[in-house]
């Protein structure tokens, strides 16, 4: 699909869980435009009614242009691709916001707009993610995996209602800040959404990723023959990120592994900055949240899989870590 473009234009996804803040957020920003530009908002409404278009001046130096049903993040991107080509065409915006549906998840719509279609028509700028932070003490609220993934995808994080925080919702919000170290670089508190551009303008700056089967897997092959791509667990990723690595691996929610055996191969790990992991144990299903102050573990609920993240600042014999998880299934194998 074509479309007519002198230059790329700076490119912004404001993304963020139902109800965080991200209209409002929207809101405040197009007050601050220049005279001079004009800007133009991509909005997406999961359901067939729009409501957030007019929430949003809809001035001279403005376009607003819905996207109805479904989500723009995750379904096919054929619909996507028409209505951002015709908004850029018909305004040729000097500035675009994209407002994903707060069901969505803003790493597949970045993974689109980073594909060399796109790259000469949008300058992708800093990802930013909206949370409430007057509901971070809610686990219910915190345990969303969809909540967890706008997390990732974010290099800013706005703090809305940061003025109804209680000291549940500090500790949470440093805890957040801990967790995601390797993947936040700009924690911004507002109420109102009162965030200026300047606060939230920064180059977009990708994850490197490796997904890959695990080691074991790998060895079976040639070092000539080119791996599978990885569709299904079990496997292995390797991210890097803001001088940070991140190994995790996922591994069927049938394994079961022995408690106290994860638990001493977790203890014994040298040079990591955080450890994120849950499994199901011969104690139930487990999680474990550790950081240089404490070693967190604890009964949790059942989960879609067993996974472990390790964050760390140097790279490690992961292989190792692999065979010594491994060595810990309980299970018929």
């Amino acid at each position: 699909m074509k479309v007519l473009a002198t230059q790329s234009v700076p490119t912004h996804i404001i993304t963020g869980f139902l109800g965080a803040g991200k209209t409002t957020l929207l809101q405040q920003l197009l007050k601050f435009k220049p005279k001079n530009e004009r800007w133009a908002v991509l909005m997406n409404e999961f359901g067939q009614i729009g409501v957030d278009q007019q929430l949003l001046p809809n001035n001279d130096g403005y376009e607003i242009k819905e996207l109805l049903g479904g989500c723009l993040c995750c379904t096919s991107q054929l619909p996507m691709q028409i209505a951002l080509s015709r908004l850029l065409q018909e305004s040729h915006p000097d500035r675009l916001f994209i407002e994903p549906t707060g069901l969505g998840h803003p790493a597949q719509l970045v993974e689109q707009l980073t594909e060399p279609h796109w790259q000469h028509l949008v300058e992708m700028r800093s990802v930013v993610t909206v949370i409430d932070g007057s509901r971070l003490h809610d686990p219910d609220w915190m345990k969303q995996s969809l909540y967890q993934d706008q997390l990732k995808a974010a290099q800013v994080v706005v703090v809305s209602h940061a003025s109804d925080m209680n000291d549940m919702d500090r500790k949470q919000l440093a805890d957040l800040k801990q967790q995601y170290l390797a993947y936040i670089q700009h924690w911004l508190e507002a109420d109102q959404g009162n965030i200026r551009l300047e606060q939230i303008d920064y180059p977009y700056v990708g994850i490197q990723r490796s997904m890959k089967p695990l080691f074991k897997v790998q060895r079976q092959f040639k070092a000539d023959e080119e791996m599978p791509a990885v569709k299904q667990l079990p496997y292995h990723y390797v991210e890097q990120a803001q001088g940070y690595i991140v190994a995790g691996w996922k591994l069927p929610k049938r394994w079961q592994f022995d408690f106290y055996e994860l638990l001493d191969i977790l203890c014994e790990l040298k040079h990591w900055v955080r450890i994120k992991g849950i499994f199901n144990t011969n104690q139930g299903w487990m999680t474990f949240n550790f950081n240089p102050d404490q070693f967190n573990y604890k009964s949790g609920e059942e989960n879609v899989d067993n996974r472990i993240e390790v964050i760390t600042q140097q790279n490690q014999d992961w292989e190792h870590l692999e065979q010594s998880i491994l060595k810990a299934r309980i299970d018929d194998q």
